[in-house]
């Protein structure tokens, strides 16, 4: 059976645009995922990127465009400037982690409900109100947004050296054994590698 490593941040544009299309090419190849939130942020000076307002103005030009174009192409609606960019990730990372560590719940659709409340509803996923609507609309305890903050904290902070040590350096970013996948728009490249035909 596959398995699938997925590093992310909860604050990614590119990782809402993918939607739960990881989820359901898991799903027809009978593959595992574990979820990797991360400090993006941290990950981005080890590994020669930069935040995106940081970036040179030619870069943020076509960030921007490239994230209407795909926004349009996928059919899911976006604010580019959303009201809570950038968002402090660590609280609902922590609380994917926990959930992750529950079971029990639809951890795909908490990772995009998190995305989807970022950057198409203008919520704050630093917000302890809107994580525990995320984890309750997901199947979770919504008392797992305050559990295991410590284990949540150090898993956190693990899955940023394990990132860097797998050649990880952008969200979202997908690996299976030693082939790496970077970006939403790399994920049907994903579909065919699981299928034997990449």
């Amino acid at each position: 059976m596959a398995h699938i490593d997925y590093f992310f941040t909860t604050i990614s544009p590119f990782t809402y645009l993918a939607g739960t299309r990881l989820e359901e090419i898991a799903g027809r190849h009978d593959a595992t995922i574990t979820y990797k939130p991360l400090d993006i942020m941290a990950l981005f000076p080890r590994t020669g990127g930069q935040p995106a307002g940081a970036r040179p103005e030619c870069r943020q030009t076509y960030r921007a465009q490239e994230i209407r174009r795909q926004s349009a192409k996928l059919g899911m609606p976006i604010n580019p400037k959303p009201a809570f960019f950038p968002a402090n990730m660590a609280p609902s990372s922590y609380a994917i982690i926990a959930a992750q560590a529950a079971g029990g719940g639809d951890l795909g659709g908490l990772v995009h409900s998190l995305l989807r409340a970022c950057w198409a509803e203008d919520r704050d996923v630093a917000d302890d109100a809107v994580i525990r609507d995320c984890l309750k609309a997901a199947g979770f305890d919504p008392g797992l947004a305050d559990s295991g903050l410590l284990a949540g904290a150090e898993t956190y902070a693990a899955n940023l050296e394990e990132a860097v040590a797998r050649g990880v350096f952008g969200s979202p970013f997908y690996i299976v054994g030693d082939e790496r996948f970077w970006g939403q728009d790399r994920l049907d490249d994903l579909d065919l590698h699981l299928a034997g035909k990449l």
